[in-house]
């Protein structure tokens, strides 16, 4: 067989996100070759068509893994060279044996190599060595990485670098590792994208800027657009420093060491901030010694390992818990099945804090305190907290740690139930935003940055722009869509220097642990800016924007449409980055349920929140938290640090493959069709025109996350059922659920939402769209069994499910008792909740009669929140008058679950109110 060319074609490699499929695919289809060729070779028919056949498609996934093996080091491009030789020479029982080396190694998960000899010990086993060398006769069992070393050198250097590497090893190392090299900076870039088991970068002086291969045209473009063009003509130190930030800006978690033979001490300064150490090339068992150091560090679960440290400790119980220890399960008669079900761990790791032994959550000192700490670092904060009871406590923290009564806080009115019920309770005055409506899919999308501005401009023209305190979004939505957070709190703080952020993160915790989806969340956007505040070229254009937005004779703001119209940009003399995030980590990373975080970026806590902050603290968190879900926080965020990024890629990957599915399968199509970024993101919020970004490559999904207002998470589905004749509720319990075991969490009335996670399996992925397949051939069946009349009631359920229902209604207003004033919109929603509790000030009343009340012109005011489940926002809150859109929308409702409704008796309403008393 004539040898490839060393360029790569256009398709071998789409985005990182698919490489691991592509890769593993490749290595499985050449262990089914390996087992057919013999056969062919050795029969007496004619199979030279077949055999050419196959040897042909064995070349181009020959030529794919050699491209895409010389980003890992195991196993790694020389065996790739070696198994093609091996085949060309027409040896394919070594060739099997060569292959089945690597497959053996890939899990349910993962790609890496843990059970091959050649992953278990590259001393013993290098990977340029034939496989027919003895092995180690039992597989290394530690934690494995590699590590990725940057220098353009000699086939003959590069291995005695990494036997030099190698000869430092001990038995008494907690972790081994791989070593790969690579001679340029695209190179570089290229390998930490598509491998994720790299874990440190080494880098030295003699590499070069241009990729080695030609990559395929989506990691093309997407290079052209992160590496600065004149990077060539740099001078070498800043070469090597402009690396080291590119690295660290696509993937924060890797230890970046620098090894040369210049004064590295004059390098110190500059480098101190991009490099965990540097050293002499001569320094080898201390690199080694670092590098161990570097992944050790992330390994560590400071609060995991008190756990079960205290749970192997002897001990006698003489306080509260009796089941601490086992001591009411294990000699109990009549629960034995309790421990035999849950395991013994869980019972003797069940302790307090007042026992002594482990730290305390509402006290941290020592286990909690440095796993929390780790937390920040992981998630890009400046201080995390841990939460054990949801984000719903977590909410309800920071809203009271930060507002006091009267405080003004601008609140998507589709957030979740526990902001509304959190700025009851602080006394906020409340000023809701709606974000913009998909009707005929019954749900929201997110709240335009335009409505947000004039929200804020409103109140400065109204002279109550200091009472604005806080604005609280959603980040990413239920739904999967993702706000634009940088430039939302660039605008508004040019607007509202001091404002304060809380960005509700539940379903998007996972996002920054991977390059794009990272710039989006709450922390890496507010240390963007803050980034952007020390930069004198940012200085300079917000200095001369401020020139535009006032008048520079009287200092008046210009008129509200030229702040609309501008892109802002705040002075970084006065704004203050105040941020907050909470995440519900057990949703989307590895924790128990209710394992929640709380992220701050916020420059002014220590002396305008901390105290504030760890009152509410203490308010509403247990005195007696679980345990348990503490040590899952801190070994989930050890697995986000050490393999998120792999797990993230595979998750957007794995959904992107259902949604490709869907669109192309003649029978699935028929019946679903996943909505897109063009069906959930109108056109006037997109720059780009891609309906799923990152099917067309990293580039693709690169560019629509820099420039769009909002953007789709490609990890979350919305498959749009109408077709079916089913509604969403129905299809959720009966079809998926009950006949097939397939549990979803949202639905709408014609949508059903699928999410992926890191825990999702191809496999799982294949039984979806086998479900789905199924369900379709039963709609069919079930169609050509119909009599005429039975169709034509399916065929209106249809065209109804298909067709909008009435428009979502908006926000109506509040009362005027509740109001603050009439040229504003927020109101006091706590006074009107807390109405309720006197006798006689609330009463019931049934829709029809209602109807007639809001159809006379009466104001009729809402004494609850009322939230149908779905779409799951609170269609009224205490306070909110209600209005013919309202009442429309809810009797077209088709959901059985509407929180705040008594279908026994109805709505429950303030009486006739009095108007307000003037006071001094």
């Amino acid at each position: 067989m004539k040898a490839p060319s060393s360029t790569i074609d256009t398709e071998q490699y789409a985005t990182p996100s698919s490489v691991w499929r592509l890769r593993t695919d490749a290595w499985e289809y050449l262990g089914y070759a390996a087992k057919q060729l013999p056969s062919l070779s050795l029969s007496d028919t004619d199979s030279n068509a077949v055999e050419k056949g196959l040897l042909a498609e064995v070349t181009r996934q020959l030529r794919v893994l050699e491209a895409v093996e010389t980003y890992w080091a195991v196993p790694g491009k020389a065996h790739v060279l070696e198994l093609r030789a091996r085949i060309e020479e027409g040896d394919y029982d070594t060739s099997l044996s060569l292959i089945e080396t690597v497959t053996r190694g890939f899990t349910r998960f993962r790609h890496e190599l843990d059970d091959s000899p050649v992953a278990a010990d590259q001393d013993a086993q290098p990977v340029d060595q034939p496989v027919d060398q003895p092995v180690p006769a039992v597989a290394d069992r530690r934690p494995r990485f590699e590590v990725l070393v940057v220098d353009d050198v000699s086939e003959t250097v590069r291995e005695e670098l990494i036997a030099e590497m190698a000869s430092q090893r001990r038995e008494s190392d907690a972790f081994t590792y791989q070593i790969n090299v690579v001679p340029s900076l695209e190179d570089a870039l290229i390998a930490v994208l598509l491998n994720p088991t790299i874990q440190a970068c080494i880098l030295r002086p003699g590499f070069g800027v241009s990729a080695r291969h030609r990559p395929g045209d989506d990691l093309r473009r997407f290079l052209d657009g992160f590496v600065d063009p004149g990077i060539s003509a740099f001078p070498p130190k800043e070469r090597i420093l402009r690396l080291a930030d590119m690295l660290k800006r696509l993937r924060p978690e890797l230890d970046l060491y620098l090894v040369a033979d210049v004064s590295i001490e004059d390098l110190a300064g500059l480098a101190n901030r991009r490099f965990s150490r540097l050293f002499r090339r001569e320094e080898s068992m201390e690199l080694h010694l670092s590098l161990l150091r570097g992944v050790a560090d992330r390994y560590k679960t400071p609060f995991f390992d008190a756990v079960q440290h205290h749970s192997r400790k002897p001990a006698a119980v003489f306080h509260a818990l009796p089941v601490s220890r086992g001591g009411s399960v294990v000699n109990s008669r009549w629960i034995k099945d309790m421990g035999e079900f849950y395991g013994l761990n869980l019972l003797h790791a069940e302790t307090s804090a007042t026992s002594g032994g482990l730290d305390s959550l509402l006290d941290p000192r020592t286990s909690i305190r440095e796993a929390q700490v780790l937390a920040a670092r992981a998630f890009g904060a400046r201080r995390s907290y841990f939460v054990t009871n949801g984000t719903s406590t977590a909410n309800k923290i920071v809203h009271q740690s930060i507002l006091a009564p009267g405080d003004v806080v601008i609140a998507d009115r589709n957030c979740h139930k526990s902001h509304h019920y959190a700025l009851m309770l602080a006394g906020a005055q409340v000023a809701y935003v709606d974000a913009y409506p998909l009707n005929e899919y019954a749900f929201y999308g997110a709240v335009p940055l335009k409505t947000i501005k004039s929200m804020l401009l409103d109140y400065r023209r109204a002279g109550r722009l200091d009472e604005v305190k806080m604005i609280t979004l959603t980040n990413c939505t239920f739904d999967g869509i993702v706000y634009d957070v940088e430039r939302v709190m660039e605008e508004c703080l040019a607007i509202k220097p001091d404002l304060v952020f809380l960005w509700d993160e539940a379903w998007f915790a996972f996002a920054g642990f991977h390059p794009i989806f990272r710039r989006r969340t709450a922390m890496a956007a507010a240390a963007t800016i803050r980034a952007n505040f020390k930069d004198p070229q940012y200085i300079a254009r917000a200095k001369a924007q401020r020139a535009v937005l006032f008048d520079p004779e009287t200092g008046e703001p210009a008129e509200d449409s030229v702040w609309l119209e501008n892109r802002l940009l705040p002075d970084p003399e006065t704004a203050r980055l105040r941020v907050y995030a909470t995440q519900s980590t057990h949703k989307t990373l590895t924790a128990l349920r209710q394992g929640s975080m709380i992220h701050v970026y916020d420059q002014d806590f220590s002396h305008l929140n901390e105290v504030t902050f760890n009152a509410a603290y203490m308010t509403h968190t247990s005195t007696s938290p679980n345990y348990q879900i503490l040590a899952s926080l801190d070994i989930g965020r050890r697995q986000a640090e050490l393999e998120g990024y792999e797990l993230v890629q595979r998750q957007a990957y794995l959904a992107q493959s259902v949604a490709q599915m869907v669109a192309r399968h003649p029978l699935l199509k028929k019946y679903f069709r996943v909505l897109t970024t063009v069906d959930l993101i109108p056109e006037e919020f997109r720059e780009t025109r891609r309906p799923m970004p990152l099917r067309d490559g990293i580039a693709a999904m690169d560019e629509a996350w820099r420039t769009d207002e909002f953007v789709m998470d490609p990890s979350r589905l919305t498959l749009h059922i109408g077709n079916t004749g089913v509604d969403g509720d129905t299809f959720k319990h009966k079809y998926l659920m009950d006949m097939y075991g397939v549990q979803v969490n949202k639905t709408s009335r014609n949508t059903v939402l699928f999410m992926t996670n890191i825990g999702t399996s191809r496999s799982a992925v294949a039984y979806l769209i086998d479900v789905l397949l199924k369900l379709a051939e039963h709609f069919d069946r079930e169609r050509a069994d119909m009599s005429p009349r039975t169709l034509a009631a399916r065929e209106k359920k249809i065209a109804e499910l298909v067709a909008s229902p009435p428009p979502l209604p908006d926000f109506s207003r509040f009362a005027d008792l509740y109001r603050s004033c009439a040229n504003t919109v927020d109101g006091d929603i706590r006074t009107a909740y807390f109405t309720t509790y006197k006798n006689n000030a609330c009463d019931y009343i049934m829709p029809p009669a209602l109807f007639a009340r809001v159809r006379a012109g009466e104001e009729v005011v809402s004494a609850g929140f009322v939230t149908p489940y779905p779409p799951g926002f609170p269609i009224l809150v205490p306070g909110q008058v209600f209005t013919m859109e309202i009442l429309s929308f809810m009797a077209a409702l088709d959901t059985r679950e509407i929180h705040g409704f008594d279908p026994e008796v109805g709505f429950r309403i303030i009486n006739a109110i009095p108007a307000p008393v003037s006071g001094d």
